[in-house]
């Protein structure tokens, strides 16, 4: 079997823990937000495919604003990355997939914080249940994308039916509604999990980091 990136094992590594809390926080909040990074991380890589499609929504993804410096990249628009799924891998109660974030455009660009990530499903598509909330395990830094280069976070699927079913209310999402740091236009990929249409604990996304999470 094809060995985790580097972020993926330290979470698979944590992942009884992380499991054990999403449980015991049910409809718990998201926790207070990480410390300021501490510095900045410039990608470089050769340039990649196309843009998936955006939907516009008024819901902004989570995290705070980027601490750019005057004169320097901006923050990454949503038009200007490439979202896809890389790696997904299954372990104590959850599924671990990485969310890779490609800068496609002809200049750099940052990203900072946290994608805003939620499950859904139906026609029209609509969120089910309660958006990712944040882990705070990894600090938050600038990762500043040469054109082509490549950031990733990680999404934590804790596993419906490890919960009550009248705590729960199980339903099937057939996507994944997924906002980059600071954005207002989300991008919708195929997925289909479990979820719990209650206001239960189910996902939980990691702060962007440098580099692809794997394919």
């Amino acid at each position: 079997m094809t060995s985790a990136p580097p972020p993926l094992r330290r979470l698979l590594a944590a992942a009884p823990l992380l499991g054990a809390a999403a449980l015991a926080a049910g409809c718990g909040s998201s926790g207070s937000p990480a410390a300021a990074p501490t510095k900045t991380i410039t990608v470089r890589a050769t340039p990649a495919g196309t843009v998936t499609s955006p939907t516009a929504s008024p819901v902004p993804a989570t995290g705070t604003a980027s601490p750019t410096a005057a004169g320097g990249p901006g923050p990454c628009p949503t038009r200007s990355l490439r979202v896809k799924l890389g790696l997904g891998q299954g372990a104590a109660g959850s599924t671990f997939q990485v969310i890779d974030f490609t800068n496609i455009s002809n200049a750099a660009c940052t990203l900072f914080g946290y994608p805003g990530v939620s499950l859904a499903g139906g026609n029209p598509v609509t969120q089910i249940g309660l958006a990712a909330a944040e882990s705070h395990t990894t600090a938050r830094q600038q990762v500043t994308l040469a054109p082509g280069a490549v950031a990733n976070a990680v999404l934590q699927i804790v596993h419906a039916v490890n919960f009550p079913a009248a705590q729960c209310h199980l339903v099937t999402a057939d996507h994944l509604r997924i906002y980059p740091p600071n954005q207002t236009e989300a991008v919708l990929l195929p997925y289909t999990s479990q979820t719990c249409a209650k206001p239960v604990r189910i996902l939980t996304i990691g702060v962007v980091q440098a580099g692809s999470g794997g394919q």
